[in-house]
């Protein structure tokens, strides 16, 4: 478990400083102590921590701590956790309305707080995680054996994409022979709509880079001998895409 930066959001001083002594004993770090929303923010404008810990009644001040949460998530996405010694329904509603990592009522166990808070944040964390999007990736893990195992393809070493039948073949520069997965062209093919892959066909999406020779109905890429055939209706539009010297 990596030590956590926590900040301790609580009116009652006592409380906060038995708060801070037992997540210390447990390894993590207490970046501060608030007792209202001007110094919860002033620490998190200074350093945003991987928790906070919010008492949700708070004397002296007109700011609960359900508001001083808002303030800080707005300034800084962070896991929650709410401490209170009221479990009203009104109460819970509105503190559900930050999505709290989680709540804990008073009196509750310090030695279970440590556990507590590690649990909060890496389930926020988890929750919370940005998924790689395959279009913008510049590689794929493509599903073989029958979604048993996965390979990588990076995009830039991609040649070209065939349909073959209920298959793609994926022909790559350091391949000799195509990688084949069990999926059509037309799926495959919106995650290589990046800069430098050209859709030619229904059949055949090809890497512009690679071209090393072009004539009627037929490509010629790098390293293979073998012409690849194209719809000569799509030849005056790949020229387009290419940078072509006429003749004079």
């Amino acid at each position: 478990m990596k030590s956590l930066k926590v900040l301790i959001v609580e009116d009652d001083l006592t409380m906060a400083e038995s708060i801070q002594e037992t997540l210390e004993q447990a390894g993590h770090e207490i970046i501060g102590q608030a007792r209202n929303s001007r110094e919860a923010l002033n620490v998190v404008k200074h350093q945003v921590p991987d928790l906070a810990l919010v008492d949700i009644t708070l004397e002296g001040t007109a700011d609960t701590g359900i508001m001083i949460a808002k303030q800080m998530i707005a300034i800084s996405p962070m896991p929650v956790i709410y401490l209170t010694a009221h479990d009203d329904p009104g109460i819970v509603a509105q503190a559900q309305e930050t999505r709290p990592a989680a709540y804990l009522l008073k009196p509750f166990r310090h030695k279970e707080l440590a556990i507590q808070i590690e649990l909060a944040y890496y389930n926020y964390k988890a929750q919370h995680a940005t998924p790689v999007n395959p279009h913008t990736s510049l590689s794929l893990f493509l599903p073989v054996d029958q979604g048993k195992g996965y390979i990588k393809v990076n995009k830039k070493e991609v040649m070209y994409l065939m349909a073959a039948g209920s298959y793609v073949e994926v022909h790559t520069v350091k391949d000799a022979k195509p990688l084949i997965f069990s999926m059509n062209l037309g799926y495959l093919a919106q995650f290589f709509m990046i800069q430098g892959f050209h859709r030619l066909s229904r059949s055949l999406v090809v890497n512009l880079d690679y071209i090393e020779r072009i004539e009627k109905g037929q490509l010629f890429m790098t390293n293979r001998d073998t012409a690849v055939p194209f719809p000569e209706n799509q030849h005056r539009e790949l020229l387009q895409r290419l940078a072509i010297v006429r003749t004079p």
